[in-house]
């Protein structure tokens, strides 16, 4: 997954924020082997992706994102980020296991 940084802004960065994330830690996440699939819900116009992953102490989180071009540079846009419950990444480890072989599916 290529891009140049990370787009921030009021909008964004309050919904990550509140969850008790730092920015620094999910901007690190994304330098992560983390999982990327579509989001179920979609806005018009805007490609939503969730990355789903652990950051360096081990705790789980999801990260719901998109691209935007900022003058010809690709930027990740972090729409919300939380820290997933025991339960949540059980059922995504399950789901991993099940789909190796998914095309919707990417390990980065």
């Amino acid at each position: 997954m290529e891009f140049e940084s990370f787009d921030w802004d009021d909008g964004n960065w309050p919904k990550c924020r509140k969850h008790g994330l730092t920015r620094a830690e999910i901007e690190g996440f994304f330098l992560r082997t983390i999982s990327v699939l579509p989001a179920p819900e979609r806005r018009k116009g805007e490609e939503r992706l969730l990355a789903i992953g652990k950051l360096g102490n081990g705790r789980s989180i999801l990260v719901v994102f998109t691209f935007r071009l900022r003058s010809d540079r690709k930027l990740l846009r972090p729409i919300s980020a939380r820290y997933l419950h025991e339960k949540e990444w059980l059922h995504h480890e399950r789901q991993i296991a099940q789909a190796q072989k998914n095309p919707d599916i990417q390990n980065r």
